[in-house]
């Protein structure tokens, strides 16, 4: 402990003294409600219960003596009770809880609720033992006084009656239902009957609704009671859907519409609700007639006389306008789409400092009510979008589209970035359109709206760099340089906020930017960050989220010298980092590696560096490692990668005998266990690993074709550069005099300078280089296609041709050393599709050996031993 100073030091006067006294007085103070709150002897005594009692026999005795605290656990544990003895509970339990429920309180009502609605719902008895037993139970207290606990059993009884046949739903709750629904009952019973008989109404034949059903629904839409019309109301549509449309036509309509002229505003708001969810039932004529004028006068009273029907206007806008389409006159299109318009901004400031929507200023409740309609209006965007057709979105609604992106309320961002992916889809060729929407919602103040914009984000990113069918190269190209800082600046604000799901979730998603720029803006403005992240970011999730993403950016990365530089920074600060905790990263990044490239790349690179960790001098890193061993050794093929087995076999049996932890020695021998039942791949295809050696040649596939790609457009941008300084030359030898002996030299330099190979030779890399194009114009997902992908059109297919003859190198001898091939002779030797995993495996090895130069006799191993391992 470090001495306090002087400052800090103990005071011994006597007025310190007192001081320390109140504290110590406040302290006993404290503690005695604590003291007070202990159980006596007595109390213990009666909360003790015999432990040689069954389960049943227990559950009695506590519902009979017990406390109510020991009751409601019995009741709880009930669906327990009746899937182990459900004879004994329902002869023995169930009795006692009936007589407990009478004088249960709130909270063993609740729970009763939930048992017996879980007890249904597992099926512990026959739907017909569960009527006899439970039903009666439940009807008793559907109408308890406590509304809380009147709905709870509410739920359980309309539940039930889903699975309850008919005959007891006549006798049991369809004939009591006649009495419950009388004037002479109280509100509660009214209110239960009208959601009962909504449920019962798609449970019979037409006969009996029409007889009994629908003279009961009559007499509740006409309660005297507003809060009966309005439940009534809202469950009309439920009961359309059971009668049909005839029915629904003749008995349910003329009592909407009755209901719509209510002297009530909730019993009108439901009325209006309920006919927008049955347009899709009436037909043309009751829709233009009956039903168009009804929404015309709703949408002119919102604004004068009745506000509160305007929040559900605006919220059912969008499925109204769906349902009147076919119907709707130029004229009527055009007011309706200026309503919603006018929605969109109701209640914002207009530029000259006053409110078109209203005279005086809005208070605090008023603005709220504004908002959600805007929220509203946001919710429904997509379906306006449909309404007047996105042809018409630049004329019609973009500048709607702009308010509602940047209102100054957050849900109303939040909603329209939620929809925002909707919007892209419907724009289609037009997405270009709202580029710079997308990069305002990317730059919001708000971590929700970023948060809701992110869901989608690979897919809006897509759709707006490809830009549809029909769109352009220039709209391509306008979206990169404002993209880029946007995603940046979205990244670096949530890493500075305490919401590290939000951050981590944004990391994940941007794995999708290969799809959408280039390798070099990638390395210079993400692939960094995402190092930086796993470096320093002290969330793990966090680090883990960057770690794959990194990996996924140096899984198309198309530059040798880039990709080495990552892999170095990976291996040294990493893997040979002096945190153990940048060494447990290391491990998940290995993990990472294994699962997107293919097995030689992994063999490669990170083979050696993680099997280093066996004599890491932190145990936790040691048993990751032993954790990730199966994976490790699932990316050797025999026999050409024979010598790093061994290596692998070393370091296990060095752990066996050295291993001093017994946490890690547990697990290695575990380990060890897998790893002998493990079946070792062969270069060769196997029947049994034939999916997963054909995704892995696929994987190598697209790594070769990446470093293709590389070279052939450096040989581009040198053969352009070259035909520049040709054309140049020849405007030179055009003014100069000694025309007839440049004509006869100029074709002899031409020819020399550009290629040395013969014309089948320049075809080929003309096709390979068409080929390369394609390849990095096409969704490069981070997760690979199925097996149809890798057998059906491959964008790699036949691109493996190279020159035989007479020493003439492929284009393979310019890619990475990973990938050169050797034979005795010294020519680059040839290869096929079907032989490229096995091939590559014997060009590291060769490489091996070229680059050891006079230690190409020693084996790999020696290597791992003279690797500096820092702890």
């Amino acid at each position: 402990m470090h001495p306090l100073p002087l400052s800090a030091e103990m005071d011994f006067s006597q007025n310190s003294l007192f001081g320390y006294i109140e504290d110590l007085q406040e302290l006993t103070i404290i503690e005695r409600p604590v003291r007070r709150s202990l159980k006596t002897p007595e109390e213990i005594e009666r909360l003790t219960v015999d432990e040689e009692l069954n389960d049943i026999e227990r559950a009695v005795y506590l519902l009979s003596s017990g406390q109510d605290i020991q009751g409601t656990s019995v009741i709880a544990n009930l669906p327990f009770l009746m899937r182990q003895n459900p004879a004994e509970t329902l002869r023995r339990v169930l009795p006692k809880v009936r007589e407990v429920l009478h004088v249960a309180g709130v909270e063993m009502q609740l729970t009763a609720a939930a048992s017996f609605l879980t007890i249904l719902q597992e099926e512990s008895v026959s739907i017909h033992t569960y009527s006899h037993s439970f039903l009666h139970i439940i009807l008793q207290h559907v109408e308890h006084r406590d509304a809380g606990v009147s709905n709870a059993w509410l739920e359980t009884l309309l539940s039930t009656i889903e699975s309850l046949p008919k005959e007891i739903l006549r006798h049991e709750i369809l004939n009591p239902l006649v009495s419950k629904a009388q004037l002479s009952q109280t509100l509660q019973s009214r209110l239960v009957s009208c959601k009962i008989l909504g449920r019962l109404a798609n449970k019979f034949e037409a006969h009996v609704i029409k007889r009994e059903i629908l003279p009961l629904m009559k007499s509740l839409c006409q309660d005297v009671e507003y809060e009966v019309r309005s439940c009534m109301c809202h469950q009309l549509d439920t009961i359309a859907q059971g009668i049909g449309a005839e029915l629904t036509k003749s008995v349910v309509l003329p009592e909407l519409i009755e209901l719509t002229r209510d002297e009530s505003s909730s019993v009108r708001l439901a009325a209006f609700e309920t006919l927008v969810n049955l347009l899709e039932i009436f037909d043309t004529d009751d829709r233009s007639q009956t039903i168009l004028p009804l929404v015309k006068s709703f949408c002119e009273k919102s604004f004068k006389t009745d506000e509160t029907i305007l929040l559900s206007l605006s919220l059912h806008l969008g499925k109204l306008c769906h349902g009147l389409y076919g119907i709707l006159t130029p004229d009527q299109h055009l007011r309706f789409l200026e309503f919603y318009k006018k929605l969109c901004t109701l209640g914002l400031q207009q530029e000259n400092g006053h409110n078109d929507n209203q005279a005086l200023p809005p208070n605090l409740e008023q603005e709220k009510r504004y908002a959600t309609v805007r929220k509203n209006c946001a919710y429904n965007f997509p379906a306006m979008i449909v309404f007047v057709d996105p042809k018409n979105f630049h004329m019609e609604l973009y500048s709607s589209f702009f308010c509602l992106c940047h209102d100054p309320e957050v849900p109303v961002r939040h909603t329209i970035a939620i929809c925002f992916y909707e919007v892209s889809k419907l724009l289609s060729s037009g997405v270009y359109l709202i580029h710079k929407e997308l990069i305002a919602l990317l730059q919001d103040e708000s971590l929700e709206v970023l948060d809701a914009l992110v869901d989608h984000l690979p897919e809006t990113l897509e759709l707006l760099t490809t830009g549809g069918e029909s769109s352009v190269q220039e709209n391509k190209l306008l979206t990169v340089p404002d993209l880029i800082p946007a995603l940046t600046a979205a990244e670096q604000r949530a890493a500075s906020s305490l919401k590290w799901r939000t951050h981590e979730k944004i990391l994940q998603k941007y794995g999708c930017l290969p799809q959408i720029i280039s390798s070099d803006q990638i390395y210079y403005r993400f692939l960094h960050r995402m190092f930086a992240i796993m470096m320093t970011n002290n969330v793990l999730p966090v680090q883990k989220a960057a770690s794959r993403t990194l990996c996924i950016f140096l899984r198309y990365n198309r530059k040798q010298e880039q990709r080495h530089e990552i892999i170095q920074k990976l291996v040294e600060q990493l893997g040979q980092g002096k945190s153990y905790w940048y060494r447990l990263r290391f491990l998940d990044t290995c993990e990472f590696i294994i699962e997107l490239f293919s097995k030689s790349f992994f063999c490669k690179y990170f083979f050696l560096p993680a099997l280093e960790l066996t004599h890491d001098p932190v145990a936790n890193v040691r048993m990751k490692l032993c954790y990730l061993l199966p994976k490790v050794k699932s990316t050797l093929k025999i026999p050409a990668d024979k010598h790093l087995l061994q290596q692998l076999e070393m370091c296990i049996r060095k752990l066996l005998c050295q291993e001093k932890d017994k946490d890690v020695l547990a697990i290695v021998k575990r380990t060890v266990l897998e790893l002998d039942r493990m079946e070792m791949s062969m270069d060769a295809f196997q029947k049994r690993f034939y999916e997963k050696d054909l995704l892995d040649q696929e994987k190598e596939r697209e790594e070769l074709l990446l470093l293709e790609m590389e070279q052939l457009e450096k040989e581009k941008q040198q053969n352009e550069s070259r035909t520049s300084s040709d054309k140049m030359f020849e405007k030179k030898r055009k003014d100069s005099k000694t025309s007839t002996i440049l004509q006869k030299s100029i074709p002899m330099s031409v020819a020399g300078s550009s290629s040395s190979v013969p014309s089948t030779s320049k075809e080929t890399k003309k096709s390979k280089l068409v080929r390369s194009q394609s390849f990095s114009s096409q969704a490069l997902h981070p997760k690979y296609g199925n097996l149809e992908k890798c057998t059906g059109k491959n964008p790699t297919a036949g691109y493996s041709t190279s020159v035989t003859g007479s020493g003439k190198s492929s284009l393979l001898s310019y890619t990475d050393d990973s990938f050169r091939t050797r034979n005795s002779s010294g020519n680059s030797s040839s290869y096929s599709n079907t032989s490229l995993p096995s091939t590559s495996r014997n060009m590291n090895s060769s490489v091996d050996q070229k680059n050891n130069g006079s230690k190409d006799t020693q084996p790999r191993k020696a290597s791992l031993k003279s690797r500096k391992s820092n702890p």
